[in-house]
């Protein structure tokens, strides 16, 4: 028989326990109870041993201490003793809802506030509520801005160590763990495991007002603040509202013009890791994603969801001005600038302005003369992806755009909308 674990309510009990903690620290702080100081961060410990622990922990990153079966390394032996347990120890502890199992009591009742809903552990600063009292302290660096942890390749500093070793994935291209359903490879067993949900088409996050499922819990999380429209995080240069700090920090990147992120093969820039792993699948042609109705593959997963979209035929997206509607959120925002006739995006050759980045960057070619599209058939180059396509339907024969009317067929939605004015008896001058 499985061991039972209950979690009770600690409503009461657990603020009492974290206030104890805090006052305990709190005390510590003192000078003299606390004479060892890290030369690094100059953080005090009480006792030569903690600031050894936290030495080898925090900055030099040693782990002297290692797994005899997996190799994995520990900076502590308490540490390589309790991962032995993942070897040996049998899970014992079960979950009366979901029947999942775990090697510890503790284990098991972290678990049980996924079903409880119960966030114990609450910031004094935004009122966020947390399962641990762990996340509650790595939240806590958000609001005091303290970056301990340095990459020593780039010298970038992160408040947690574990976003650290996140980003020290940037400098290694080595990976290592492959899948067996796609064949493509990651670089941590986590982002594997990650992946692999895609394929088993796992879903276990639900959203309670609308039904939306998630692979992730991180994913529902920000999709629920769209329900209750709230945006805490502020810009304080142009002061525009976010609902999550992370895209705050993607805003600010506008204001700097921060491009960290080169790209090995073309030395272009970017501003986020993400949009250069994305660039990087220019250069491998690599379209993993499949649509599972006419087989077309996509290099994103994103790019898949809004060609779906054609399929389907769903336009969730309505303008509220002329109810207009479109399949994605996007489309949308750009169609809005027509209602408001803002154009923001100024050229700085010939102070034209424009409503996206996007036309923009393609009327710099009028500027610039690059015509880096070319046809593999005559060799014929153009400054635009959409022109050289439509000049493929040259050599194709091919006839996409037809009227409903008469049935002819033309190649540009251009010809055909010149000619359905034969039928309304339009005058378009």
């Amino acid at each position: 028989m499985f061991q039972e674990a209950y979690v009770y309510s600690h409503q009461k009990q657990v603020p009492s326990r974290l206030h104890l903690r805090i006052n305990k620290i709190d005390k510590m702080t003192d000078t003299n109870e606390n004479p060892h100081r890290c030369d690094v961060c100059e953080k005090r410990f009480s006792q030569t041993g903690n600031l050894k622990r936290h030495m080898m922990m925090t900055h030099t990153n040693e782990k002297p201490h290692r797994c005899d079966v997996c190799e994995k390394g520990f900076s502590h032996r308490d540490s390589l003793k309790r991962h032995m347990l993942t070897h040996t120890k049998d899970k014992d502890y079960q979950c009366t809802i979901c029947e999942r199992r775990f090697r510890f009591s503790e284990h098991v009742k972290q678990h049980m506030l996924i079903h409880t809903k119960e966030r114990p552990y609450r910031c004094e600063v935004c009122a966020n509520g947390f399962k641990r009292v762990g996340d509650l302290k790595k939240h806590m660096l958000t609001h005091t801005d303290e970056k301990a942890h340095e990459c020593e390749i780039c010298k970038k500093r992160f408040g947690q160590k574990g976003t650290l070793k996140a980003h020290m994935l940037i400098h290694t291209t080595e990976k290592s763990h492959r899948c067996d359903v796609c064949e493509k490879m990651f670089l941590t067993s986590r982002l594997l495991k990650s992946h692999m949900m895609i394929h088993n088409d796992e879903k276990q996050h639900h959203c309670d007002f609308c039904e939306k499922s998630y692979y992730h819990v991180k994913s529902l999380k920000k999709h629920m603040l769209t329900h209750n429209n709230e945006k805490p995080h502020r810009c304080d240069i142009c002061e525009k509202e976010f609902s999550i700090r992370s895209r705050l920090k993607i805003h600010w990147l506008t204001h700097t013009n921060e491009k960290a992120h080169r790209c090995n093969i073309c030395e272009k820039r970017f501003t986020r890791s993400g949009t250069l792993q994305m660039h990087m699948l220019t250069h491998t042609h690599e379209k993993l994603h499949r649509c599972n109705v006419c087989s077309k593959r996509f290099r994103v997963r994103s790019g898949l969801k809004t060609h779906m979209l054609t399929h389907t035929k769903e336009k969730p997206h309505r303008c509220y001005v002329c109810e207009k509607t479109f399949s994605q959120r996007s489309q949308l925002k750009q169609h809005m600038l027509i209602h408001s006739n803002e154009k923001p995006h100024q050229c700085d050759v010939c102070e034209k302005r424009f409503r996206t980045t996007t036309v923009l960057k393609t009327h710099m070619l009028v500027h610039s003369g690059e015509k880096t599209h070319q046809c593999v058939i005559c060799e014929k180059r153009f400054t635009q992806r959409g022109h050289l396509k439509e000049h493929m339907l040259i050599h194709t024969k091919e006839k996409p755009h037809q009227c409903v009317v008469c049935e002819k067929r033309f190649r540009r939605g251009s010809g055909l909308e010149k000619h359905m004015l034969i039928h309304t008896k339009e005058n378009p001058y």
